[in-house]
């Protein structure tokens, strides 16, 4: 049985930057990525998205809203993600460092793509551009991709 997760990804946007956190263990250790982690019992994704930016870099957001939705497939490590991304502009405190990640606002037009997981040069425009969108990504290993999928969708209601 290829065992099967569910996560959420908060990416926080102000003024024409982007707040990424570099990993600084476990999954994705070494890469810049959004904030966020497995669902835990009891809770609904938007308490998750909620919490995990709380843990992962000591702010609060406020009107998180759903913009994306994506599954990967990893194939040599066998595992399912379902990672439902949010965004949004207003949050209270400050960005600050954790056990897990490293915060760093970045300009939009200088994402360190060379430094994060292959699909997120892929979908990122259409987050950039306000789009709600649907993918999945299959990995042969966590570099390499070997097929995809990504849609611009009206809704994320059945997600």
């Amino acid at each position: 049985m290829i065992p099967v997760k569910i996560s959420s990804l908060v990416l926080i946007r102000k003024h024409g930057l982007i707040l990424l956190g570099m990993k600084k263990r476990g999954f994705g250790l070494g890469k810049w990525n959004g904030f966020g982690g497995k669902l835990e019992n009891g809770e609904s994704m938007l308490e998750c998205a909620k919490r995990e930016l709380q843990e992962e870099a000591g702010i609060t957001a406020e009107n998180l809203q759903k913009v994306g939705y994506l599954k990967f497939e990893f194939v040599e490590d066998p595992l399912i993600m379902h990672v439902h991304v949010y965004t949004s502009s207003s949050y209270q405190g400050e960005p600050r460092e954790s056990d897990e990640m490293l915060p760093t606002w970045f300009p939009e037009n200088e994402v360190p793509f060379h430094k994060m997981w292959a699909d997120d040069k892929f979908w990122f425009p259409l987050f950039f551009k306000g789009a709600k969108f649907k993918g999945y990504f299959r990995f042969l290993d966590i570099e390499t991709i070997i097929e995809q999928k990504l849609e611009e969708v009206s809704s994320l209601d059945a997600c």
